[in-house]
């Protein structure tokens, strides 16, 4: 019992390692929230709200522009469908015109 076998040894080494990335992952993630809130709070929130109520506004607002943007592309695409769909009227209209 006194020897440690090989899963033993490499059960120790991936806990390390593991923990180690936690820690490394915790204070980087940790970090990251920090100057994210400090940003949201110096440049997008309203001085009647608080920082997270911001950032659920800014979440909504993008939300409603890409909806916006998706809305708009959707009506660009049905134009120029209906260009095409004229150009091809005319093209066949010049085609069928007896020519002089």
């Amino acid at each position: 019992m006194g020897k440690e076998t090989f899963a033993d040894k490499n059960k120790k080494i991936e806990d390390k390692v593991v923990g180690a990335y936690k820690k490394v992952e915790k204070t980087f993630v940790g970090t990251y929230k920090k100057v994210e809130d400090k940003f949201v709070d110096t440049f997008l929130r309203r001085s009647d709200e608080t920082i997270e109520e911001a950032k659920e506004r800014m979440k909504n607002t993008t939300k409603e522009n890409q909806n916006q943007q998706n809305e708009a592309l959707e009506k660009n695409r049905k134009i120029q469908e209906e260009i095409e769909l004229r150009n091809k009227k005319i093209q066949e209209d010049i085609a069928a015109k007896p020519k002089r």
